[in-house]
C-alpha cells in the first residue's frame, strides 16, 4: 500500500519559520511529481507547491512566493517545506500528495493525512 507521512507542523509565532517533511513509502513515486496543499477551516483546498523528480522543475503559489520552499531528497524518499516569514494566514491543515504528470497539475493520485500548521500574531 502507497503511504506518505507529514512531520513538522507545530505552533509558531508571525514572523517565523517551520519546516514541513513528507516521507513516502516504497518507491512508488520515482519519476512522479510530488506537491504540497492547505486547507483552513471550512474553507476549500489550496494548491501550494509542487516538484518534479529531478528538483529543478518547481511550482510555488503566488500566496507563499518568496517565503516557502518545495524540495526533496530522493535518497530519503522525501519532499520537504520550508517556511519562512509565516502570516496567520498561513494557518491551515498542509497535506502531501503525490503521482501529478506535471509541476502545474492539480491531479495527485495520493494524499497524506495531514500535519496542523498554527500561526498566531
Amino acid at each position: 500500500q502507497v503511504q506518505l507521512v507529514e512531520s513538522g507542523g507545530g505552533l509558531v509565532q508571525a514572523g517565523g519559520s517551520l519546516r514541513l517533511s513528507c516521507a513516502a513509502s516504497g518507491r512508488a513515486f520515482s519519476g512522479n511529481v510530488m506537491g504540497w496543499f492547505r486547507q483552513a477551516p471550512g474553507k476549500e483546498r489550496d494548491f501550494v507547491a509542487a516538484i518534479n523528480w529531478t528538483g529543478i522543475g518547481r511550482n510555488h503559489a503566488d500566496s507563499v512566493k518568496g517565503r516557502f520552499t518545495i524540495s526533496r531528497d530522493n535518497a530519503k524518499n522525501t519532499v520537504y517545506l520550508q517556511m519562512n516569514s509565516l502570516k496567520p494566514e498561513d494557518t491551515a491543515v498542509y497535506f502531501c500528495a503525490a503521482g501529478a504528470i506535471n509541476v502545474i497539475s492539480s491531479r495527485y493520485e495520493y494524499w497524506g493525512q495531514g500535519t496542523q500548521v498554527t500561526v498566531s500574531s
